[in-house]
């Protein structure tokens, strides 16, 4: 099976801190996979080179079917070629409802006089209810998204983005300040969207990387350590040592 995404050789320095050396990575299409590491181990430089916010010194990072480089695209452009990220804090319309956040998602033509003259259509609002029923926000619809929990909000901001149909989803901790049972629907959210499509997960908490049951990969000084199972990284004397003992 051909990767969806493929990173060969990356570095990239700041001030001469190399915060990525040497990186390869690749994902399948349908795959979920955790990204663990210690602070510093360049987990958010690194979605930072694949989104376009940030450009590697060298190396490839390659792109779909096509094997486009995303080197050579903006920031608007790659997240139109579906790659869709979400930061750790929810960045949702607090003042709109949960309807109308998903609405606004929706992969429509974008273009100033569609927007003007848009209209919901059927297709439109059954794709909503689809999706509020998998972020569990079916009941919340019009509340406003202020008014929704922090974890409630981070669901909604996951939904915003499988709106737009994305292949590839970073999901930048997403476990953070939320309650147990959050915690285990979120679990269950990312795993299905796995199904459909690429979703990669940075996060510190490793039982909740256990609940996930997906390849892991350990950065460590902007490189990859290793990669396998949870059991099978944390196993290893060198992840222990950088991770693990600390």
């Amino acid at each position: 099976m051909s990767a969806l995404l493929e990173v060969s050789g990356v570095s990239v320095s700041f001030d001469g801190f190399k915060a990525i050396n040497n990186l390869s990575f690749s994902i399948g299409s349908a795959e979920l996979r955790a990204i663990i590491g210690p602070n510093g181990a360049g987990k958010t430089t690194f979605m930072d080179i694949i989104t376009g916010k940030t450009r590697p010194d060298e190396g490839r990072v390659v792109w779909g079917d096509l094997s486009r480089s995303l080197l050579d695209m903006s920031e608007a452009k790659i997240a139109q070629a579906g790659i869709g990220r979400k930061f750790q804090k929810p960045t949702v319309f607090e003042d709109q409802t949960v309807e109308e956040n998903l609405v606004m998602a929706l992969k429509n033509k974008r273009g100033p006089f569609s927007a003007l003259f848009y209209k919901r259509s059927a297709d439109d609002m059954t794709r909503v209810g689809e999706l509020a029923e998998e972020i569990n926000l079916s009941d919340r619809l019009r509340f406003k998204a202020g008014e929704l929990s922090h974890g409630q909000k981070q669901w909604l901001e996951i939904g915003m983005l499988l709106a737009q149909d994305p292949q590839l989803l970073l999901v930048d901790e997403p476990a953070a300040g939320m309650t147990p049972s959050e915690r285990e629907h979120t679990t269950a959210l990312l795993v299905e969207a796995a199904k459909t499509c690429a979703v990669v997960v940075v996060e510190h908490d490793m039982e909740f990387v256990r609940r996930l049951n997906c390849r892991v990969t350990v950065l460590h000084e902007g490189a990859v350590l290793t990669e396998g199972s949870l059991d099978h990284v944390t196993s290893n004397q060198e992840v222990i040592d950088v991770y693990l003992g600390r």
